[in-house]
C-alpha cells in the first residue's frame, strides 16, 4: 500500500474512531511504529488529524479554545450543580486540607460548601478568585488564596509564584476541573500556566477527584497536566457514554454519576 493511501485510510479511521493509537495502526497496516508516527506527523500538518502522545485525535475532538467565565457559567449549570452536590460527600468528616481548583463546576462546589459551613474545619487552598470569595463570605473557612498572575478569562491566580507556594503544601484531597478527560491523553486544558497549577494539585493531593460533566469526556485540549492513571474519582453526569465510563472503571477509578435534579 502507498503511503497516500495509508494515510487517507488513517484519517479516515480517526475521523469514524474519534482517535487511534500508534500500536493499532502499526498492526492494522503492518508498518513499523516509526512509519505511523510519520503518517500522522504529516497528517496533523495538514490538518487531517491532531497529533497527541501515543497517537491522534480527530479534529473535532481536538480544542484550543476558552470561553470566558460567563460564557461557561450559562453552560449545563443543572449538570454542574449536580455534580457540585455530589461532590460534597468526599469531603473528609474531620479537619482535612483541600485544594479546589479554578472553574465553574468548582465555583458550585464552592458555593454548595459555603451553604454546608465548616463544621469539620477544613482548611482550603485555591488559586480561583470567585472560589475564595464565596467561601470568604461564609466566615467560617481558613482560606488561602495563592499569589500570582490572574488570568482574566478563567479568573484564575497562576504563575511561578501559586507554584512555589503548592510546592510547600500536602492536601488531603484535591478537587479539580478540567476542560477535557480522555483514557489516553489524561486531563487537559488549553493554557499551559493553568495545567501547571492543576498538575501542581494533583501531585501534591492524596486524593484527586476530577469534577467533569459529559461533555467534556473523551476530547482533548492542548495541554495535558494529569494521567488518568493519577485520577481516583470522577463525578459525572447521566449524560455520560456508559462505555466511556466502563474504560474509566477499568483503570481503576471510582465514577460517580449524578442525575441532573440531584441537587434540587
Amino acid at each position: 500500500m502507498y503511503a497516500e493511501e495509508r494515510r487517507r485510510q488513517i484519517a479516515s479511521l480517526t475521523s469514524v474512531n474519534g482517535r487511534v493509537s500508534v500500536t493499532e495502526l502499526s498492526e492494522r497496516f503492518n508498518v513499523t511504529a516509526e512509519t505511523i508516527r510519520r503518517d500522522l506527523t504529516q497528517l496533523d500538518r495538514n490538518g487531517a488529524v491532531h497529533r497527541v502522545h501515543g497517537g491522534a485525535v480527530a479534529t473535532k475532538y481536538f480544542q484550543t479554545h476558552e470561553f470566558t467565565v460567563d460564557d461557561r457559567e450559562r453552560t449545563r449549570p443543572e449538570a454542574k450543580n449536580s455534580i457540585a452536590h455530589a461532590a460534597l460527600s468526599l469531603l473528609p468528616h474531620r479537619p482535612a486540607g483541600i485544594f479546589l481548583d479554578a472553574g465553574t463546576t468548582t465555583a458550585a462546589l464552592a458555593q454548595a460548601i459555603a451553604e454546608t459551613g465548616n463544621d469539620h474545619g477544613w482548611s482550603i487552598v485555591t488559586n480561583s478568585l470567585p472560589n475564595a470569595m464565596t467561601l470568604a463570605a461564609n466566615g467560617s473557612f481558613e482560606i488561602q488564596l495563592l499569589g500570582g498572575t490572574v488570568r482574566a478569562i478563567t479568573e484564575a491566580v497562576v504563575g511561578e509564584t501559586a507554584l512555589r507556594a503548592l510546592g510547600l503544601m500536602r492536601a488531603d484531597v484535591a478537587f479539580i476541573g478540567t476542560n477535557a478527560l480522555s483514557i489516553d491523553h489524561g486531563l487537559s486544558t488549553a493554557d499551559p500556566q493553568e495545567a501547571a497549577v492543576k498538575r501542581a494539585m494533583v501531585s501534591n493531593a492524596q486524593k484527586v477527584v476530577v469534577m467533569c460533566d459529559s461533555t467534556k469526556l473523551g476530547r482533548d485540549f492542548l495541554v495535558s497536566f494529569a494521567g488518568i492513571e493519577e485520577i481516583d474519582v470522577v463525578i459525572t453526569d447521566s449524560a455520560a457514554s456508559p462505555t466511556f465510563i466502563d474504560n474509566l472503571q477499568a483503570h481503576d477509578i471510582e465514577v460517580i454519576v449524578t442525575e441532573r435534579d440531584s441537587a434540587v
